[in-house]
């Protein structure tokens, strides 16, 4: 038999005034901590998850072009060659492949003019990111026969220059000479990211062939869509080894570095909360110990006295406050994972999509994170009481006996 566990689930089952409003504040100091880093994490996580996707949604997670493509968005084109296509399917974690081609453009209506970037694209294009993002109107398939002018804009332009669905839009090109093309509205989408919405017209990639005379089999670049974002830079190494030498592939982190610089600077967030709810739980629980010694002193001294170790007695003490962590961290899960899961399916709280870019806090569970902030939560809080618990070697067994 485990002596100490025993001795210790005893001194679990004692209801004394002191030590269990102690035990209380400590179990509930844990079991807040440990609820507030899974929202903190759940939200970060949720937050960085749903940008990530609409950065991604507007420029995939890897996009291949000329080494002298620049961020005017006028590119050179490139020829689509269908073995090389074929050869980078076959990549392990690719899931699509499409072309686009973009170019710089100014909307002109009768008392206004805004600029944008027009993005081309095909009968390839998945559309499966703009499926949900459209708010009035239809999204437009287009075909590699029949010419469409037909366009997608977003809110924010449709807001700006007061246009709506089945109306005509100007669009001048600059280049020389200058060209100016006229386009029905089909569809308005808004995904939240003013950043690009502001920008972003999606139209017919063969406009932009004609205007830039090319041939139809000349784009302005090769989009990758993968299936695991975390695998991006893998993917990447592998596109880089297919494609010639006169191409250049880039990640969705590198066309647009600053945003997610930005969104890795949240991480320290998390940090912080998580730090700061663990020393908080594990003082509480240094607390909880000092106490309990105190008033087990005449335990101390009487299992010294029937000749047990230091060290038995400190593991007592110890297994005591694993189980009080342990129920801290029951509650805590149920209280965090509770919270977080009303609010994935019910969306209570509400943002401001102008400011956060998200209309509803974002929620993303992740089970390795939960179980590494419960085992992390429990593994240092049992470090920061082993020092403590060294008390119980300078406790004398006559004095302890005889203490009062």
């Amino acid at each position: 038999m485990n002596t100490p566990l025993f001795i210790a689930r005893k001194m679990g089952a004692e209801k004394k005034k002191l030590t269990g409003l102690v035990k209380i504040i400590a179990i509930l100091s844990i079991s807040l901590g440990l609820a507030v880093m899974i929202l903190a994490i759940s939200v970060v996580t949720g937050f960085q998850s749903e940008i990530r996707n609409k950065v991604i949604g507007f420029g995939s997670h890897i996009q291949i072009s000329n080494f002298d493509y620049n961020v005017s968005y006028e590119t050179r084109p490139v020829n689509k060659d269908q073995a090389m296509i074929d050869e980078l399917e076959k990549v392990e974690g690719v899931r699509h492949i499409q072309s686009y081609t973009t170019k710089p453009g100014i909307i002109k209506t009768h008392d206004e003019i805004h600029g944008v970037i027009f993005k081309g694209i095909g009968s390839d294009y998945d559309y499966t990111f703009f499926a949900d993002k459209i708010t009035s109107g239809k999204m437009v398939a287009y075909s590699d026969t029949a010419r469409s002018n037909d366009i997608i804009i977003s809110a924010y332009i449709s807001r700006l220059l007061q246009l709506e669905v089945g109306d005509d839009a100007i669009l001048y090109f600059i280049q020389e000479p200058p060209r100016v093309r006229r386009f029905t509205i089909a569809g308005i989408y808004e995904t939240g990211l003013e950043e690009l919405d502001k920008i972003f017209v999606l139209g017919d990639m063969q406009h932009l062939q004609r205007l830039n005379n090319w041939d139809d089999n000349q784009v302005g670049g090769i989009e990758i869509l993968i299936d695991n974002y975390r695998q991006t830079a893998e993917v990447q190494q592998k596109v880089l080894d297919i494609i010639p030498y006169t191409l250049n592939s880039k990640t969705i982190q590198q066309v647009y570095p600053q945003i997610f610089d930005w969104l890795n600077l949240l991480d320290m967030n998390v940090y912080v909360i998580i730090v700061i709810m663990i020393l908080v739980a594990g003082i509480n629980m240094i607390t909880t110990l000092l106490i309990s010694v105190l008033e087990k002193t005449n335990l101390i001294g009487i299992l010294k006295a029937l000749g047990s170790t230091n060290k038995m007695i400190r593991s007592v003490f110890l297994y005591h406050a694993g189980f009080l962590i342990a129920r801290g961290l029951l509650l805590g899960n149920t209280l965090g994972i509770g919270l977080a899961l009303i609010q994935k399916y019910t969306g209570f709280i509400k943002l401001s999509q102008e400011s956060y870019f998200v209309d509803v806090v974002p929620i993303n569970f992740n089970l390795l994170y939960i179980l590494g902030v419960n085992a992390g939560t429990f593994i240092v809080c049992m470090l920061m009481l082993i020092i403590p618990s060294y008390i119980i070697s300078r406790i004398s067994p006559v004095k302890a006996i005889t203490f009062r």
